[in-house]
C-alpha cells in the first residue's frame, strides 16, 4: 500500500506540474488533478499521516509551480476536512482496511458528495488565498465553483481510467 501511494504520489505532482500547469482553458479553468491523491488515501491511515502527506504534497506542487505555499495550504485544510466528511457521509458499505474511497469501493454517490465537498473546500482556500483579497469576492467564488466541478470530471475519468482494467 506504502508503494502503490508513493508511486501514485509522484505520478500526480509530476502530471500536476508538468503537464496540467501548463493547461489554461478559457483562461479561467486550471485542473488540480493531485487532489485525486488525497481523495484515495486509505479509509484507516492516521490522522498525522494524512496531514503530513498533505503538506509535502502541496509543498512539492508549490516548489515546482513557484506558488509560496498557497497549494500546501490548500491541501492541508483539505486533509484536516477529510476524517469529518467522510464520518458524516457514513456509508452502509463495510470500510475494509486498506480499502479506498474511490467510485469502485464506494459508488458514484456517495463518492460525489466526497469529492465534491473536499475539492470545494480545496479550491476555495486555494483561489482566495491567490487573489488575497475580498474586492473580487463574487468572481473569485464563480471560478472556485467552475474548478471545482472542472476538476471533479478530471478525477472521475482518472478513476475511470486506472480503474477500468481492475477487477
Amino acid at each position: 500500500m506504502i508503494l502503490k501511494n508513493s508511486i501514485r504520489f509522484i505520478i500526480l505532482v509530476l502530471l500536476q506540474v508538468l503537464v496540467l500547469n501548463q493547461i489554461n482553458f478559457f483562461g479561467y479553468l486550471d485542473p488540480y488533478l493531485y487532489i485525486l491523491f488525497i481523495l484515495l488515501l486509505p479509509f484507516e491511515i492516521s490522522g498525522w499521516a494524512l496531514l503530513i502527506t498533505a503538506f509535502f504534497l502541496g509543498l512539492s506542487v508549490d516548489i515546482f509551480s513557484g506558488t509560496s505555499g498557497i497549494h500546501t495550504a490548500a491541501s492541508v485544510l483539505a486533509a484536516f476536512a477529510r476524517p469529518g466528511i467522510i464520518r458524516f457521509l457514513e456509508s452502509s458499505k463495510e470500510m475494509e482496511p486498506g480499502m479506498e474511497p474511490g467510485i469502485k469501493n464506494m459508488g458514484l454517490g456517495w463518492f460525489f458528495i466526497y469529492a465534491i465537498s473536499i475539492i470545494f473546500l480545496h479550491h476555495l482556500v486555494q483561489f482566495y488565498l491567490e487573489v488575497f483579497k475580498f474586492s473580487g469576492f463574487f468572481s473569485t467564488m464563480l471560478r472556485v465553483l467552475i474548478n471545482t466541478i472542472f476538476t471533479f470530471v478530471f478525477v472521475v475519468l482518472a478513476q475511470m481510467i486506472f480503474d477500468s482494467g481492475k477487477k
